[in-house]
């Protein structure tokens, strides 16, 4: 199987990747250029389609009988997992409020994005930054200026912050069911913090001086006062809570082959599982929860369908940058880093992470034909280290752009709802890159060694 989707790889003309590039390029552009017809549902439908469907012709077609169908149908079953995940965790934690008000001080504010950073790991980043962006953004209602603190909790919340187990993040999920250790997870722990710690702290200085700007130029020197009020906090939605630890449980059971002598679920069960979960957390969801929230199915159908068309025109690229793997040049972990790290920025994180992986593990003469072949690079000297510097890079650089990592258009499409102007594509990858870029060259010092 692998050795026929890497001749297919070799097979593929380079041209073939365009219907990728222009998907890219058309979520980039059109927000800038025609924001309010890109809004629409229909007309994102409209674009993933346009460009999905001759990208699954050209490779069904051209390259059907070497591979092609198998390829394209293994791009859609992870689709299927993928969105399935983060329509579970989207519907359950949109089940549950904290009522009551934090305060919005630079501190509070500071102290939010720490617990998100850890609750992503027991609920995944999707489940954290649906449950916190709405206290968030509530909190800071009286704010005249918003949108940085929402770039933040996408760079904190809904990505860094996933650094500790398999369900953190998408990409760690996967190297969790391709036979990753569900503890292995936990020794990246030094750069989880030292990347969040760093980027809390620049996001409290950077906040403490928005403030301060506010009112001096608006003249509001009741402003922190304004904002240290604030109401107890209580949790409404208590069954969601179960919920989502049924969704950890269904996780964990896929992969470690529950009930199944230990080999992984069969395809479709978990999705099921899933479906089933979401499906009873809306209905036993009181609608004065729903309303409080203001929960609707628009920011995960945005996401549905761009990402749909994210995975099927994925396959040929990921098929010739898994052919090419020996003229790529990776050989060391802080190359491995930024590879996967900037590969994640424009395509999800998780198909990248799967193809570093794949030639990493090429590299030291590991086959990939074994489901579980990452069982293998995590048990080796070597193979360790760099399977450690892909997943820094995976889940660290799915922040830099909107298309990084499923819950960043998600948290952009709440806080627009909510009345938060946002940054269009190229903007929030600029202000993300001046924000992330420094923090992660020190990480490369610091825990990758490229002297």
């Amino acid at each position: 199987m692998v050795s026929g989707a890497r001749s297919l790889g070799e097979l593929l003309p380079l041209w073939s990747v365009a219907p990728f590039v222009l998907l890219l390029v058309a979520v980039a552009l059109l927000e800038v250029v025609a924001g309010r017809w890109w809004s629409s549902l229909r007309n994102k439908a409209l674009v993933a389609i346009a460009l999905a469907v001759p990208a699954a012709a050209q490779i069904l077609v051209g390259h059907g009988s070497r591979g092609g169908v198998e390829a394209l149908i293994h791009s859609m079953t992870e689709y299927v997992s993928f969105i399935s995940l983060l329509a579970a965790l989207f519907v359950i934690s949109g089940g549950i409020e904290l009522r009551g008000s934090l305060t919005g001080t630079p501190l509070a504010n500071a102290g939010l994005l720490a617990i998100g950073a850890v609750l992503a790991n027991l609920i995944g980043t999707t489940g954290a930054a649906m449950l916190l962006i709405r206290p968030l953004l509530r909190a800071n209602a009286k704010r005249r200026n918003r949108a940085h603190l929402v770039v933040f909790f996408i760079l904190v919340v809904a990505n860094a912050g996933g650094l500790l187990t398999p369900i953190g993040d998408p990409p760690l999920y996967l190297g969790f069911l391709k036979g990753v250790p569900f503890e292995w997870t936990f020794r990246l722990w030094a750069p989880w913090l030292f990347v969040n710690g760093v980027t809390i702290l620049i996001f409290n200085l950077v906040d403490q001086f928005i403030v301060n700007r506010e009112e001096r130029v608006n003249r509001t020197e009741g402003l922190l006062d304004e904002l240290l009020a604030h109401e107890p906090l209580r949790l409404a939605g208590w069954r969601n809570v179960l919920l989502l630890c049924g969704v950890v449980l269904v996780l964990l059971g896929r992969g470690a082959g529950v009930g199944n002598g230990g080999d992984p679920w069969p395809v479709g069960l978990p999705e099921v599982a899933l479906w089933a979960i979401a499906i009873l957390s809306f209905r036993v969801t009181p609608h004065g929860i729903h309303e409080a929230n203001h929960f609707g199915f628009r920011p995960i159908a945005s996401v549905a369908i761009v990402f749909g068309a994210v995975f099927v025109t994925m396959t040929q690229p990921l098929l010739i940058l898994n052919a090419r793997a020996e003229q790529i040049g990776l050989e060391r972990p802080w190359q491995y880093f930024w590879a996967s790290g900037a590969l994640s920025s424009t395509l999800d994180n998780a198909p990248t992470y799967l193809a570093f992986t794949s030639i990493a593990a090429g590299q030291l003469g590991i086959g990939v034909d074994d489901p579980r072949y990452l069982a293998s690079l995590a048990g080796t000297a070597g193979g360790s280290e760099l399977l450690f510097a892909i997943a820094c890079g995976a889940v660290m650089m799915g922040s830099l752009t909107y298309l990084g990592n499923g819950p960043n258009l998600m948290v952009k499409e709440i806080a627009e709802d909510r009345g938060v102007r946002m940054p269009h594509f190229f903007g929030y990858a600029l202000i993300a890159m001046v924000i992330m870029v420094p923090v992660l060259v020190a990480t490369t010092f610091v825990f990758f060694g490229p002297g």
